[in-house]
């Protein structure tokens, strides 16, 4: 089954969509920051079974992917930005990393600045290796979110960058602001599938045979629904609701500036 609706009118998401943040956020810009200095570690933390990682950014990119075990696996790339490299090692050591570490929970966050930097910057990159069955929880400002091969709970959160979800199984959240979510579900639990964006288009990827309740609300864009068999409820130009394959697990998808699509693996 083919479904297209589009609204009669279209805005430019350049005009709509909030300035977004500095690449390095936190920096007052005084010429190029040329200047670079990096610092890098790797730890390994044991999990209990189903327990949670957390992974709380300020600026950088957070990837996390799913793996057989019962450890949790994090390597960190602090990088800081400045006029000189002299300058960025300076402020190397003032870019902290709290880890709250407990049997059941992994909680890795990068420490907040006071003030404002004049003619400096910086990022943290998370790049995780995690249980696959473990609940987890993905944060940041100014990055990307990047999830993979996981099967249980996932929660995704951005505000300037994309959220992006590769074979998942189990119950997702992920939310951006200015950004794109792309999600690839290898199957569907019964959980709750809730993708949400304000600049930018929602994509949902699902197997032929996935059982669910869909939900689809745009504001200016478009709704698709391609190579699924949707038995539409409701239907406007913003709005589609109906059931694949007779219902099943509940899906929202929404975004205001951009377009919605569904469609089979």
């Amino acid at each position: 089954m083919n479904l297209q609706m589009s609204r009669g009118r279209r805005f430019p998401l350049a005009a709509l969509a909030l300035p977004l943040a500095l690449a390095s956020a936190g920096c007052v810009g005084m010429g190029p920051l040329l200047g670079k200095a990096t610092d890098e570690w790797t730890k390994t933390y044991p999990l209990a079974a189903d327990g949670e990682v957390r992974i709380d950014n300020t600026n950088g990119k957070v990837e996390i992917e799913g793996v057989d075990g019962s450890t949790v696996e994090v390597h960190v790339s602090k990088i800081a930005h400045a006029a000189t490299d002299a300058g960025a090692r300076e402020l190397l050591p003032r870019i902290s990393i709290k880890e709250d570490i407990t049997p059941n929970r992994v909680s890795i966050a990068t420490e907040r600045m006071g003030g404002v930097m004049i003619g400096a910057g910086f990022e943290v990159q998370y790049h995780v290796k995690a249980p696959k069955g473990a609940v987890i929880n993905a944060m940041t400002t100014n990055g990307s979110v990047t999830l993979r091969g996981l099967n249980g709970r996932v929660s995704a959160r951005t505000t300037n960058g994309g959220v992006t979800g590769t074979d998942l199984t189990g119950a997702v959240e992920a939310r951006t602001t200015n950004g794109q979510v792309t999600v690839d579900l290898a199957s569907l639990g019964k959980d709750k599938v809730d993708l949400g964006t304000t600049n930018g288009g929602v994509t949902l990827t699902l197997p032929e045979t996935a059982k669910a309740d869909v939900s689809a609300t745009c504001t200016n864009g478009g709704i698709s629904i391609t190579g699924l068999k949707l038995e539409t409820t409701q239907e406007s130009r913003r709005h589609i609701e109906g059931r694949l394959n007779g219902g099943g697990t509940p899906i929202e998808l929404h975004t205001t500036n951009g377009g919605i699509r569904v469609r089979a693996r």
